[in-house]
Order: C-alpha cells, then structure tokens, then sequence
C-alpha cells in the first residue's frame, strides 16, 4: 500500500504504474487510466475515465468507468478485517456480437484472463463492499437499432469477504435494479457467495415488470423465431451455486405478443439440428439431479401465435390470434404432481380453437394426454394453405378439427379428424380472372369434395387413428408435440382430397 502514501504530486507515476501492472494481467484485453488521484489521509485512491478495451476490436471500448473509487472499509477495521470498498459511479459497459464471439472464440478460460490480478493492481485490499451508481449496460447483436439496453442500474453487495460457507449458505447480501430497455423494470434481492469453489453461488429474488420483447427479435432469429410486441411480467426465484440450479417462476406473464416459427428452405438442415439440440438440452436439464425447474403459473395473453411456411409455393401462415395459454404447476420432475395446459383462442383469428392437457412426470419418455378442437373456420381464411398443398383455393365452407392423443411408454394412441362444412371451391365471380386451366381444377377438386360429402349433414369428413411407437424413444415432450403438430394437423387437412382426386382420375 506504499502508492497511498505518496504526495498528491506524484500521482501521475502511479497512474503509470498501475496502468502497466493491470495490462500485464490482462489477457485479450488493455486498460487506460486518464487521471488518478491518491487520498493519503483516507487510505483511498480514485481513477477517472478508466477504459477497458478488446484487443482484437478496440472500438468501442468494453466498459468506460469515469469514476471508480476504491478505499478502506473503516466499519470492518473495528472487526480487525482490513478489507476494501469499491464505488463505480456511471459506469458504461458495452459488448456487441463481434466482441462476443471473439470472447467465446478465445481459449483461454475466464480465470485465466487475469481479472482478478488487475482488480488487485487498482488497490491491494480485498473487495467487501461493492457498489454501482447509476450504472449503463448495452448490448448490440445483429440490429444497431435495437439494442438491449439498460439504464439507472444501482447495485450493492456486501460482506463479500466472509469465511467459507456451507453448501447452499449466502453470506452476502446483494440488491439491484434498473430500467430496462427505457420502459420496463426489473429489480433483484438476495444473497451470493462469492468465495465459493469453483465459481460464485448466488440465490436472489427476482422480479421483471413491463419488459417489451421486440428487443429480442435479433437473438432469438437465429432460431427462426420472429418476435414483434409483446411486453413481460416476472416473478420468481433463481438459485446458482456449483451444487445446485434452480430457477422457480412464480409467475411469468406475457401479454400482446406476436411470435412467428419461421420455416424456410435454406434453413431446413439448420433448423433440424436446432430442434435436436433443444431436445437434448431439455433431457440434460430433466435428468440433471442437480437442476430444478418449476414453473407455477404461466400465460399468455391476447397474444397471436403462427408458423410461417417460406418453403412452399405459395408460402402461408397459419396462426392463433388472439390466444390464451396457460401452463400450471410445470416441474422438469413434476415434484408437485402432472402440469396442466389450457388454451383458447381464434384459428386464422376466426374459428374457435381450444385444447387442454396433462403432463407427467416418466422416466421411460414423454406422458401426457392431448384433447383439442378447432371449430367453425371460415375456409376462405386458410386460402393460402390450400393453394400451397393443394394448388386451389374456396369460395366459401367452414372447417373443424378434433384430436384426442395419449403418449405414454414410447407409444401414441388417438384420432384425428379434419372436418369441411358447405365447402365451395369454384366461384365464377372470385375466378373471373383465373386461366381456363385452373378453373377446370378447382372444379374437380369441388366435384371430389361433394363425393365425400353427408347430403345430409353437407360436411366433408375424414379420421384417421393414430396409434403406434413415438419414434426416437430419447425425444422430449416438446419434439413429440411438434411433430403431432406439423403431421396430426396439416398432413391430415388435404390427403383426403389429394387420395380422392387421385381415384376419381384413375376411374
């Protein structure tokens, strides 16, 4: 501690110093120091616009702290510690996507970079108070116009430097909040241990307040997601110490959303392996003894939910707008008995759609029963989806669907069954337009449809039973689901038709 002893003078060769002792602990990264400034009698030291930059992409620096105080924590000394307090005052961290992955890209591990060496060159003490004042983080990926900002960040944590603790034992409290993406709030309380082996443990309490979630368009793309409006609500509690992982929401509400899976051809084999990956990290974190996730009560609301098929010709969307979703008491060990899912809402924003399930806890894969119904659509809406799988669209008709479906012991047992009412696919006046060709076409189809059709009833229906092994015995609950989806529901819709129109030409 010689450097807090020397005249206010010559600060300027201890800013030298230090500026050189940190870059020489620092690996992939370089610190500048523009002013320093030693408090002798207080045992204190505060650097000015102290910056912090990435070798490999120097700008825009990494974090800028224009004021980081650093001195003794006098309260401690009455308890014979001699320990530190640190203040950062408006510090602006900043990282975009080519920083990020040039840090992910670096072998060196984080404990390696040498952070902690160039902590220790500021002051010599060991950190017990640490403090941010009106602190800025921002985060850039692929759109500049739309970045993950945080503003009026306040945090505080204290007695750091407390013995070692037992497993699960947080000596250090730990408070924060801030402003999040300028309209929403989130705030933090709880508890860390910050000398834990091999990494810090931390339990706190957290709660997220009107979180918009376009900002997350650019991240979440990668994964063929596309996400417009939408604000969040949280509330819940997160746990992550080397022997243990929680993370229980209490509440998670999302309201306004609209979210798109986005299907395209160039993106075909990429989406496969996403959809394996997510799969296989569902399983680690269901089998993961150490990993517990709860979920009391989520929903969504007023929300419009759709897959965007760019692979076909004409491409479509189908959709459920407005939806309600709720999921009740979902565990990955279904610790509090089976999860419940409900949902209501608008096919094609028209025709009532509603579906409930149950979940359950099972070691030899997937167990749920699945009932579900849409009613009443007007056939015009889907018109994009019958000209891209059956190259014709309707005039008028009305469309239903029914499934019931049980998965258990790598089985599937169930139905489903598309049903058209009073469809019309030729209409003189909508085809004026069309080619001589296509009139023909839709003609037939609509003769195939009134050969299938109840004249009493005037419906179109076809079911087909479903019953055999799930396929791929290591799939999680949400692959079978999707693939139910996308062959329950939009393989069963024209088959029939296309079956039909094919014996009526042979005959």
């Amino acid at each position: 501690m010689l450097f807090l002893v020397v005249p206010p003078l010559a600060s300027e060769p201890v800013r030298r110093s230090m500026e050189r002792r940190m870059n020489a602990s620092l690996k992939g990264y370089n610190v500048h120091i523009g002013k320093l400034r030693v408090r002798p009698f207080g045992l204190g030291v505060t650097l000015f616009n102290l910056s912090l930059r990435q070798n490999a992409n120097p700008d825009p620096p990494v974090a800028v702290f224009p004021r980081l105080r650093a001195s003794v924590q006098w309260r401690e000394l009455l308890a014979l510690r001699l320990v530190a307090d640190f203040l950062l005052d408006r510090p602006v961290l900043y990282v975009n996507l080519t920083q990020l992955r040039e840090e992910a890209a670096d072998p060196t591990p984080v404990k390696q970079k040498g952070w902690q060496q160039a902590v220790e060159a500021i002051y010599p003490l060991k950190i017990n108070v640490f403090r941010v004042r009106d602190g800025e983080v921002t985060y850039v990926d692929e759109d500049p116009d739309r970045p993950l900002h945080i503003t009026h960040l306040e945090m505080t944590a204290s007695n750091i430097r407390n013995i070692h603790s037992k497993d699960r034992a947080y000596p250090s409290p730990v408070h924060a909040e801030a402003v999040v993406f300028g309209a929403g709030h989130a705030k933090i309380d709880g508890h860390a241990d910050f000398l834990a082996e091999p990494f810090p443990g931390i339990h706190v309490l957290a709660n997220l307040e009107g979180i918009p979630l376009e900002y997350f368009h650019p991240i979440i793309a990668r994964s063929n997601l596309s996400i417009a409006k939408g604000v969040l609500h949280l509330s819940g509690e997160i746990e992550y110490a080397p022997k243990v992982r929680l993370a229980h929401l209490q509440d998670l509400t999302i309201r306004d959303m609209r979210l798109d899976y986005v299907h395209t051809a160039p993106t075909a084999a990429a989406e496969q392996v996403q959809r394996a990956a997510a799969g296989e990290a569902a399983r680690e974190v269901t089998r993961d003894p150490e990993t517990d996730l709860r979920v009391d009560h989520l929903a969504l609301e007023n929300c419009n939910i759709g897959l965007v098929n760019k692979a076909k010709t004409p491409g479509y969307r189908v959709f459920l707008a407005p939806v309600t979703l709720r999921i009740e008491h979902y565990s990955n060990g279904f610790a509090a008995g089976p999860a419940a899912v409900t949902l209501k809402g608008k096919f094609m924003g028209a025709g009532d759609a509603s579906a409930a399930a149950t979940f359950r806890a099972d070691a030899n894969g997937p167990d749920f029963d699945l009932k579900g119904q849409i009613e009443n659509t007007p056939m015009e809406t889907m018109n994009d989806l019958f000209r891209s799988y059956g190259k014709f669209d309707v005039a008028a008709g009305r469309f239903s669907f029914y499934t019931e479906l049980k998965v258990a012991r790598g089985r599937i047992d169930g139905y489903v069954k598309p049903l058209f009412q009073d469809m019309k696919v030729y209409d003189k006046r909508q085809d004026a337009e069309k080619s001589l060709f296509r009139k023909l076409y839709e003609k037939l189809v609509g003769g195939v449809a009134n050969l299938l059709e109840n004249h009493q009833r005037k419906e179109v229906a076809t079911q087909a039973d479903i019953s055999g092994p799930v396929g791929n015995p290591n799939s999680s609950t949400w692959q079978v689901i999707g693939r139910l989806i996308e062959n329950a529901f939009f393989r069963a819709i024209l088959p029939g038709f296309d079956e039909e129109l094919t014996r009526s030409r042979r005959s």
